[in-house]
């Protein structure tokens, strides 16, 4: 079912002090905040600036909601607010919505912006990636941190220019296997997860960077020695024992930042290891 269609500022039966705001991009914001309320005219004002500089920013408004204002499938092309929703998606190059209470992506929309190349959605309440978003093709930096993911779409390997990846402080509990699909990612941040172990698949993995800290690693595949463009590895604050830190990290690959501070070993340890130098 689709909602129905709701004037600017009318209040949202059954949902104390919240109104509907008409983005002007087919889209509506929900605002469920008592002390976030903005008026239709300065949403409309954003969403102007937006059509002249690509870039569309609303954080820190307590939005719960990015949704389909009352548009069915077929009116997205024609007449009305569709053809404000097609002004943005051939404009668009940054959105952050960054600070909110976004609990989930809506397909029909976020699909559309396929010019995108900074989306930003940290500090939300997204528990899933729908698999539209990997129509981005352009889009070379995601921020998502602090959010509660569990896993990424399994298109996601799809999102083939992207080259910064943050997914600090999520639930993620494995590495993801889509990211060796990237071949442009450079940098990858997966601290403070829940991943416990780092598997041979990640000899594919074509970053420069990974930030594995503050996870719950105990156990790291040899295979990472395979990488052929890590540089920086970073496994602070995790479950390692000295024993379980393959050696050829040290002789054999391409890492030259190694830092594993905060694990069951002492680093004096490490020192003594061969290939250290």
């Amino acid at each position: 079912p689709f909602p129905p269609r709701r004037k600017p500022g009318e209040r949202i039966p059954g949902e104390r002090g919240s109104r509907v705001f008409p983005c002007g991009a087919g889209c509506e914001l929900r605002d469920l905040s008592l002390g976030a309320r903005m008026g239709n005219s300065a949403l409309r004002a954003h969403v102007e600036t937006a059509q002249k500089t690509g870039v569309f920013q609303l954080k820190d408004r307590g939005l719960t909601e990015v949704r389909l204002g009352g548009i069915r499938p077929r009116e997205l092309k024609g007449r009305g607010t569709a053809g404000e929703l097609q002004k943005l998606t051939s404009n668009l190059r940054t959105i952050d919505l960054s600070n909110n209470k976004i609990e989930s992506l809506p397909p029909m929309i976020i699909g559309k912006f396929t010019l995108l190349k900074s989306l930003s959605l940290n500090n939300n309440k997204l528990t899933v990636l729908p698999d539209e978003l990997c129509n981005l093709k352009k889009l070379e930096t995601l921020s998502l941190n602090n959010n509660q993911l569990r896993e990424l779409p399994s298109t996601f390997g799809q999102l083939s220019a992207l080259k910064t990846l943050s997914l600090s402080g999520n639930q993620l509990r494995a590495l993801p296997p889509q990211l060796c699909n990237l071949r442009h990612l450079d940098v990858v941040d997966l601290s403070k997860n829940q991943i416990r172990s780092i598997p041979d698949t990640v000899r594919e993995l074509q970053v420069i960077e990974l930030n594995l800290n503050q996870n719950q690693i105990a156990q790291i595949s040899v295979k990472i020695s395979c990488c052929p463009r890590l540089k920086v590895l970073r496994l602070e604050e995790n479950c390692l024992e000295l024993s379980m830190l393959p050696q050829s990290i040290l002789s054999d690959s391409q890492i030259c930042l190694l830092a594993v501070e905060g694990n069951l070993f002492e680093i004096k340890k490490l020192r003594e290891l061969e290939g250290y130098d």
